[in-house]
């Protein structure tokens, strides 16, 4: 759909939301929305994975199954478009924030969690932010939530809660030292904030789980439990996500110990393609391996060069059979898990309908009832489509890492790399993106790049990167820093 009029379609669907009434906030359901962290598309039983995970498997089966659900290939891009319906790219989030950036979604943006709260929704986030922490307005209680309980920055050790030398631990703004593992501790407060729920509203809770993103820690017993994995870092990524899938199934189980259950609507999604090493180019692998051979977890080799070795060879995850993973605009990277679920209101269903991490925001938007947004969104409401089965058209989307872009116009897919080379796949036929099509469809390929080329790409809001380098954004380890919330101005 060309971008132009894929934005009036936008805005015609979203000005319609503003006439939307709905009388009593008993009759709209309260929405969970679960985002795991780094969660391949083969790490969920679902898939056919060897992880365990009977309470997200019980979603799948009773929900719609979204088989070709995209996000970003990395984290805080997939949250920008999470939270605004819009394009990352034309935000200006383009990577993973740096733990020193000083700036961070842009505040212009009004995020999901003001919307709903301005439908009167009561709004309350459990997890990882990870879309400015640096100064007061950047933070998720100035920007719609009025609940916080987590971490500002990315990874975190789970039993230390530190991140890049700070303790990143608190709830609305008061730095918390908790002992406890990050999953539990998370399942925990998104129980309290559900038991404790002002009972004349809707509740939105976003819960935002760190899990299985780096470092790999989980408790013993979790581990023990996949003895019969031969590789450790592959057991210890798969008692990440058993003990997320417990932490899934205590929310759940709340819910119905309240009585919401059948009022409620779960949207659990993976925010990008799992880690590992095919994540990444053969070069970079090798040489990470160097470093592996020279090093191993020596603390006195070069810090830059140690988180290197750690993400590049200690990811744990499974995206088969798509190529590559996090950090990849290849399938691996951002066709996750995602499934949406409502006990007794949506039908089971399994489908390849193209749906977008921008489709959620409008999506919830026309579920709530909520006030007409501010401009104009990239995403499209899938509601009917998942209350009805009348799909919506597939809207165009890109994705960038590392200086590669994709472009969909389903069922084509356009790949431009940093070099300037051009790649195209038929994902309907070719789904695993095996065969480049791009010297047999010249002028489609110029088609889509021109496509590609008009796409709207806001100012960058990150720092250079040989500044990140200088501080690196190392997950768990000693303090040597303040708490984050702390240094917050």
């Amino acid at each position: 759909m060309p971008f132009v009029f894929k934005r009036m379609i936008s805005f015609v669907f979203l000005s319609g939301l503003a006439v939307i009434q709905v009388a009593h906030a008993e009759e709209r359901p309260n929405i969970l929305l679960i985002l795991a962290d780094d969660m391949g598309w083969n790490d969920v039983g679902y898939h056919g994975s060897e992880i365990q995970t009977p309470r997200i498997d019980a979603l799948a089966a009773g929900g719609v199954v979204l088989d070709r659900f995209y996000a970003q290939p990395t984290c805080s891009p997939t949250r920008a478009a999470l939270m605004t319906g819009k394009s990352a790219m034309s935000q200006g989030v383009l990577s993973p924030l740096s733990k020193i950036n000083p700036e961070g979604l842009p505040l212009g943006q009004r995020l999901l969690p003001a919307y709903l709260q301005s439908a009167g929704y009561q709004t309350a986030m459990v997890g990882k932010w990870h879309l400015g922490y640096r100064k007061t307005p950047y933070l998720p209680t100035s920007r719609g939530f009025e609940h916080f309980y987590g971490h500002l920055t990315g990874g975190i050790g789970y039993w230390d809660h530190v991140h890049g030398g700070g303790l990143d631990w608190q709830r609305n703004g008061k730095t918390l030292r908790e002992e406890g593992y990050s999953t539990h501790l998370m399942a925990d407060e998104a129980v309290s904030v559900i038991e404790t729920r002002d009972q004349s509203k809707p509740l939105f809770l976003y819960a935002s789980f760190n899990a299985p993103h780096l470092p790999n820690e989980a408790p013993a017993a979790a581990v023990e439990r996949y003895a019969h994995i031969e590789s450790p870092r592959r057991q210890l990524h798969a008692a990440m996500v058993s003990e997320l899938d417990s932490a899934v199934g205590r929310i759940i189980d709340t819910l119905e110990a309240e009585g919401i259950l059948e009022n409620t609507l779960i949207w659990f999604m993976s925010d990008n393609g799992g880690l590992n090493s095919s994540s990444y180019s053969d070069n970079l692998v090798s040489f990470a391996s160097q470093i592996d051979n020279w090093y191993g977890e020596d603390e006195a080799s070069l810090r830059v060069l140690e988180f290197l070795r750690v993400n590049v060879l200690e990811g744990g995850a499974d995206n088969s059979p798509f190529r590559r993973g996090k950090q990849s605009v290849y399938e691996g990277g951002v066709r996750v898990p995602s499934l949406v679920y409502w006990k007794g209101r949506l039908k089971p269903l399994s489908t390849e309908q193209m749906v977008t991490v921008e489709d959620v925001l409008p999506t919830l938007l026309e579920l709530s009832g909520s006030p007409e947004v501010g401009g104009v969104l990239d995403g499209v409401s899938q509601w009917s489509f998942f209350s009805e089965g009348e799909a919506p058209e597939v809207s165009d989307y890109v994705t960038q890492a590392q200086g590669h872009e994709a472009f969909y116009r389903y069922p084509w897919k356009l790949i431009r790399f940093s070099s300037g080379k051009d790649e195209l796949y038929n994902l309907e036929q070719d789904p695993t993106e095996k065969t480049d099509l791009a010297a047999n469809q010249a002028e489609l390929v110029n088609e889509l790049s021109q496509a590609l080329e008009n796409q709207e790409r806001g100012e960058s809001v990150h720092i250079p990167i040989y500044k990140s380098v200088m501080n690196m954004d190392f997950f768990g380890g000693e303090e040597i820093y303040p708490p984050w919330a702390e240094q917050v101005q």
